[in-house]
């Protein structure tokens, strides 16, 4: 069995883009290794920044484009699952990082994120 790795928003993002040289060598890697999973709240996060002008695609072209390229897929656990590892996120206000961190903790999963502040207090956060 393929080991499993969830992708934060800006990794779907870059990939989409091809702006590979933005992730580190360790997030290469992992991209290259494992299995590539993305909460459907990053398809959501995706199609809003879309709505207010800061990407060019719609959430689903790009969540559609990766499954053909790279094999990206949406995780697949219950919302009451996702909504019970997100309850437990209490360190942030962002209702997107507490519901992607609570999708990697509903499949026992790490996430691939640059974002600091999810690094400092989601142990099963990788980047370096």
């Amino acid at each position: 069995m393929e080991a499993v790795i969830h992708l934060d928003t800006h990794v779907v993002a870059w990939l989409f883009a091809g702006e590979v040289d933005l992730l580190s060598a360790r997030a290469k890697s992992l991209i290259e290794l494992e299995e590539l999973v993305a909460s459907p709240m990053v398809l959501l996060e995706l199609q809003y920044l879309f709505e207010i002008g800061r990407t060019t695609h719609p959430g689903r072209a790009v969540v559609d484009d990766l499954h053909g390229r790279v094999g990206l897929r949406l995780g697949d656990a219950s919302f009451e699952a996702v909504l019970l590892g997100a309850e437990k996120q209490s360190w942030t206000r962002d209702p997107f990082d507490r519901l992607i961190v609570g999708q990697a903790v509903a499949e026992n999963a790490s996430l691939l994120t640059k974002d600091a502040q999810i690094r400092t207090h989601f142990a099963a956060a990788v980047w370096d």
